[in-house]
């Protein structure tokens, strides 16, 4: 997942893991204390997709020091542990997969401006595909 103020970039993978693959954009709700409504909705697609684990991008500056955002990432996966203890949950860099999927998106012709939903979606794709390969890497 890439977690952001506004909006919650979701991908998944295919039960190999092998490719990562966009689901959907998650609109964060203001004033919602604890992402009570977000983590309704992403306990809806773990069910969906039969997932077995869910990785949190964790923002950090390009020198690798923490921000608010970094804070607000371990905030939502702080929150998601403690509502689906049974499910693991793996914190990633994910510096520049932002700036990644928006490039991709622009060489295939996309107007980006206009579609940010589908920007944080290719986000979340970049951080699951890097960390699925990573994983492949060590075996």
């Amino acid at each position: 997942m890439d977690v952001g103020t506004a909006r919650i970039g979701v991908a998944s993978c295919d039960p190999d893991g092998i490719l990562a693959t966009p689901v959907e954009t998650i609109r964060v709700t203001d004033g919602d204390p604890g992402w009570a409504t977000e983590l309704r909705r992403l306990a809806e697609l773990v069910e969906e997709y039969d997932a077995v684990g869910v990785v949190v991008g964790l923002p950090t500056s390009l020198k690798g020091r923490e921000t608010a955002s970094t804070a607000m990432a371990r905030s939502f996966a702080t929150a998601l542990t403690a509502g689906a203890p049974d499910l693991p949950v793996d914190l990633v860099d994910e510096r520049l997969t932002t700036v990644t999927a928006s490039s991709a998106l622009h060489g295939a012709g996309r107007n980006t401006r206009k579609q940010r939903d589908v920007i944080d979606q290719a986000a979340a794709v970049v951080l699951l595909q890097a960390w699925i390969d990573s994983r492949h890497a060590r075996r």
